[in-house]
């Protein structure tokens, strides 16, 4: 069986309903809360490789932090992005499943099970 990861936010409707949808199929996630622990740029770099995205598509643009941080400015490299969401974990988007080499956003939460083994 494949190890699975999701990236959760248990105050986030869509987190919520991803990890029900998992544990409904009797599958039991390693749950990171990554508000609490954040990834690292290298652990980030990882992740956006198994999504096939580049950091732009995993920012959450309705955040406060997108705003201020002037992110929308088309001129900043993929590290800069990368480097701005490790700093401030809630512009990622959520929730993430990682299954194996695969990684899914689960927005809606059903398009996690679109990489289940």
């Amino acid at each position: 069986m494949t190890d699975l990861t999701l990236y959760h936010n248990p105050r986030c409707s869509k987190s919520r309903g991803a990890l029900e949808l998992l544990e409904a199929r009797g599958l039991a996630p390693t749950v990171v809360r990554y508000l609490e622990t954040p990834l690292d740029a290298p652990q980030l770099q990882r992740l956006l490789g198994k999504l096939g995205i580049g950091a732009r598509q995993l920012l959450r643009t309705g955040e406060d932090e997108y705003k201020s941080l002037n992110l929308a400015d088309s001129s900043l490299t993929e590290a800069q992005l990368i480097d701005a969401i490790a700093a401030h974990p809630k512009l990622m988007e959520r929730p993430i499943l990682e299954a194996g080499d695969k990684a899914i956003i689960g927005r809606p939460p059903e398009k996690v099970l679109e990489i289940l083994p």
